[in-house]
C-alpha cells in the first residue's frame, strides 16, 4: 500500500492549518506525525483516512501498483483514536465479533486469541460500559492492530494507559504491525520509538 501527497493543505475559513505537504507513505514504513496540541495532527490524519477533503492538493492511494479510489480506502486501514467510541451496550466478546465482521481478522487469529492478547479473557462477558478508560483504550488498540489490513492509523495511542499499558502497546506493535504502513500522531516520545520517519506539522504552517 502507498499513500502519496501532492501539495496538500487544509484550512478552516481563511486560516491554513498546514499547507504545501509533499510526502509518500509506503507499506512497511512507520511514520510519526509530530506537533503540539492543536497543531493539526488529527486533522492531517483525517485527511489521510479520507474523512476530510483537502483544501488544496491531492492524495493518491495505490495497492500493488493499482490506484485505490478514496471511497474504497476504508477497506484498507484500521484506526484507533481517543475520539472513537466503543459500543458500550456490547460485551467485550460481542464487540470483538462485531468489529471483525467488518474488518477481516489477522490470519491465524480467533476471538479467543484477541481476548488473550488483551489479557481480558475473564472479562469477555462484561459490558464495555463497565470498563475503565485504560481497558477501553487497550480494546481499541487491539481491534486496530489485529485487523488484516495493510494500513494502521494511531492517534495518541497511549491515552489513558499506565506504564504497564504502554509496554503492552509497544509489544502489540512489534508483534502485529511490523508488516503494515503505520502512522502515529503524537507529542509523546514513548508512543513512537519504532517510527523510522517523522513529519513535523509545524514545518508546514
Amino acid at each position: 500500500m502507498e499513500i502519496a501527497l501532492e501539495d496538500v493543505g487544509r484550512r478552516f475559513n481563511q486560516d491554513w492549518i498546514f499547507k504545501g505537504i509533499n510526502y509518500r507513505f509506503v507499506q512497511g514504513g512507520s511514520y510519526a506525525i509530530l506537533g503540539p496540541n492543536g497543531s493539526g495532527k488529527s486533522t492531517f490524519l483525517q485527511l489521510l483516512t479520507g474523512n476530510l477533503s483537502c483544501s488544496k492538493g491531492h492524495i493518491f492511494y495505490q495497492e500493488k501498483g493499482k490506484p485505490v479510489d478514496i471511497d474504497r480506502f476504508f477497506n484498507y486501514f484500521s484506526l484507533a483514536a481517543p475520539y472513537m467510541e466503543l459500543i458500550e451496550e456490547f460485551t467485550l466478546a460481542e464487540m470483538i465479533d462485531f468489529h471483525f465482521s467488518f474488518k477481516p481478522i489477522r490470519e491465524g487469529l480467533k476471538t479467543t486469541d484477541v481476548l488473550g492478547i488483551l489479557g481480558l479473557t475473564s472479562a469477555q462477558d462484561r459490558y464495555l460500559r463497565y470498563f475503565s478508560s485504560g481497558m477501553k483504550q487497550r480494546t481499541k488498540l487491539v481491534l486496530a492492530c489485529c485487523a488484516n489490513v495493510p494500513v494502521l492509523f494511531l492517534d495518541e495511542p497511549t491515552a489513558n494507559l499506565d506504564e504497564e499499558g504502554i509496554s503492552w502497546y509497544l509489544d502489540l506493535i512489534r508483534q502485529y504491525a511490523a508488516d503494515k504502513l503505520v502512522v502515529v500522531c503524537s507529542n509523546q516520545a514513548h508512543e513512537y520509538p519504532f517510527c523510522t520517519h517523522q513529519i513535523r506539522i509545524m514545518d508546514y504552517k
